[in-house]
């Protein structure tokens, strides 16, 4: 609402000056609106004339009213003035506030952007880094199975090697026990053939020494 401030002395219709007690109380300020609706109450509480169309008011009263608002005008046009002031100074600060709200959304949509940067170069460089790790563990597998299949070889040669050793030394040993074993029967054969020999010796020494024996029968055959 506008409420003007106006001053103790206010002139009338006729341009003389009204005191202030000729005015509701606290006409300092005014209700423009309010004047109006009192204005108009004046009018709708006048006397109605039957059958023609036209009311009495209180012309005092009315005058009145309407010399109170002619007088309010000025300072309401004033204060419509300094509101078109004000407006214009907080259209002023307006723009400058969204000038300032405009340039810190700049620098916060720089900033995202930046932050965006280095955290797309933090995840090519995390990507990097994992290729690199996935390389050298594929790297490091390669090597450890190729010194596991080395080392399997390794293992396999010297077993064939234990293996064909061993069997050279079981046909030598069989072999020295073949050969034990024949100088042994050979020995046992030399010693049955002495015996024999011995005992062939003997027997002939004995029929050497018998006297002939008629009707003996034939030695027998063996």
């Amino acid at each position: 609402m506008l409420q003007p401030q106006l001053s103790n002395v206010e002139p009338d219709r006729n341009g003389n000056n009204l005191p202030s007690e000729d005015y509701p109380e606290g006409a300092g300020t005014i209700d423009l609106q309010e004047e109006l609706a009192r204005l108009e109450d004046i009018i709708v509480s006048g006397f109605r004339i039957p059958l023609t169309g036209r009311t009495l008011v209180d012309d005092e009263k009315l005058l009145e009213q309407l010399d109170f608002i002619r007088a309010s005008l000025p300072s309401v046009f004033q204060e419509a003035g300094l509101i078109l002031d004000q407006k214009e100074e907080i259209l002023l600060e307006a723009e400058e506030y969204g000038q300032q709200v405009v340039e810190a959304a700049q620098a916060k949509r720089a900033q995202i952007l930046a932050e965006s940067d280095i955290i797309k170069q933090a995840e090519r460089e995390a990507e990097q880094l994992r290729r690199q790790v996935q390389q050298e563990c594929d790297a490091m597998m390669q090597e450890t199975l190729a010194e596991i299949e080395e080392k399997r070889r390794a293992c396999m040669q010297e077993l064939e090697e234990m293996r064909q050793a061993a069997i050279a030394q079981a046909q030598e040993i069989e072999n020295g026990a073949d050969q034990y074993a024949d100088s042994v029967l050979e020995g046992i054969e030399q010693d049955l053939k002495d015996m024999l020999r011995i005992v062939t010796n003997g027997r002939q020494e004995l029929r050497a020494e018998m006297p002939p024996q008629r009707n003996s029968p034939p030695p027998k055959k063996r």
